[in-house]
């Protein structure tokens, strides 16, 4: 008999099955999530419709099929039908009853490479930002001794022309203080509760809205997904530090995207979980330079002209916190950032 497709979905391998004929008949959740399709649009299709024309994968299936048994080819390149190159190592094997079909597993092997190059980003960025913090800690208290002694000095002035020069100190320090705030206010523990990502997002909209009164801001929800546990005030900021970046990346009079949907069987921190929100934020902007990009989330890294570079740092140090990834790709004209929420408990991979 066939695999269950019920225990199968409980796999963090992409599993594909295959009649005799060689059409695809279903896949697993995280088959779904690799190839970008739904099982149903599997159903009925001849396998190099899905995975392109590929000989070695065509010899895989010969080989299980002349004798009955497992196949496995490394470092696979298939051309998908939505015109994405992806390097894996499959794995074809007869299903034992003679006559019902293959069983296909996948195993990306640049998935596997992201995954490292991601842990050692985010421990490049959380060693900037504890130094960052340190400084922040170590200046900050001066700032105010330095804030007091100017007011002193202002009401000791004989001239009061002077105080234009007082008045400076002071307005400067009160920005560095709210900059170092900034800074020290993303370590806070988030507390948690059931929130509505989607009432988060209108909140985040009207404010947009508000700010940029000639902002086009458009929405794309699944209405389907469930709600995620977190903070609302802490997930609300990150949201709103990434809209506000993508609206003054048009300034303020190109179009902002808001779209949800679920995302099944990924992996967050080392963790895998069997659904997730994923949040997208995009914009028709001039898109992140090629210079900032691997630095796009450090403290005080900012492409734009008096910008503090703290949105995105806070944003992926809130997201982090409630143990979610933020990726993004960029070209000018279209910029998407993703946000990845787990919505059940993981287990370790």
């Amino acid at each position: 008999m066939p695999p269950d497709l019920t225990a199968l979905d409980w796999l963090s391998t992409a599993v594909v099955l295959a009649g005799p004929d060689r059409r695809l008949r279903t896949a697993n959740a995280a088959a779904e999530h690799l190839f970008g399709l739904a099982r149903e649009r599997l159903a009925g299709r001849p396998w190099e419709e899905i995975f392109g024309v590929s000989p070695t994968l065509r010899t895989a299936l010969d080989e299980a099929e002349r004798n009955r048994w497992f196949y496995t080819c490394h470092g696979l390149s298939l051309h998908l039908s939505s015109g994405q190159t992806l390097v894996t190592d499959v794995t074809v094997s007869p299903i034992q009853d003679d006559g019902e079909g293959f069983v296909l597993e996948f195993r990306p092997i640049d998935q596997r490479l992201k995954t490292t190059q991601e842990e050692e980003r985010l421990r490049l960025q959380q060693a900037a930002r504890e130094l960052v913090r340190a400084l922040a800690h170590e200046i900050k208290n001066p700032l105010g001794g330095i804030r007091g002694a100017a007011q002193l000095l202002q009401m000791e002035l004989p001239d009061p022309a002077l105080a234009e020069y007082t008045e400076v100190i002071i307005l400067e320090t009160d920005r560095l203080q709210r900059l170092l705030t900034g800074l020290l206010a993303a370590h806070q523990t988030p507390r948690p509760a059931p929130v509505n990502v989607h009432e988060i997002l209108e909140h985040v909209r009207r404010l947009l809205l508000a700010e940029f009164p000639a902002l086009r801001v458009e929405r794309d929800y699944d209405a389907s997904l469930p709600e995620l546990t977190a903070d609302r005030e802490r997930l609300l900021q990150a949201i709103l530090n990434i809209a506000r970046n993508a609206a003054q990346a048009t300034e303020g009079k190109g179009k902002v995207e808001l779209r949800t949907r679920a995302a099944r069987q990924v992996t967050l921190a080392k963790r895998r979980y069997r659904l997730a929100a994923h949040v997208e934020i995009a914009d028709d902007g001039p898109g992140i330079p090629e210079a900032l990009r691997e630095r796009i989330f450090y403290p005080l890294v900012s492409g734009r002209e008096g910008g503090a570079g703290l949105g995105l740092a806070i944003a992926q140090d809130i997201v982090a916190q409630h143990h979610g990834v933020i990726e993004f790709d960029s070209r000018p004209g279209r910029t998407r950032f993703h946000l990845l929420l787990p919505l059940t408990a993981g287990s370790p991979t």
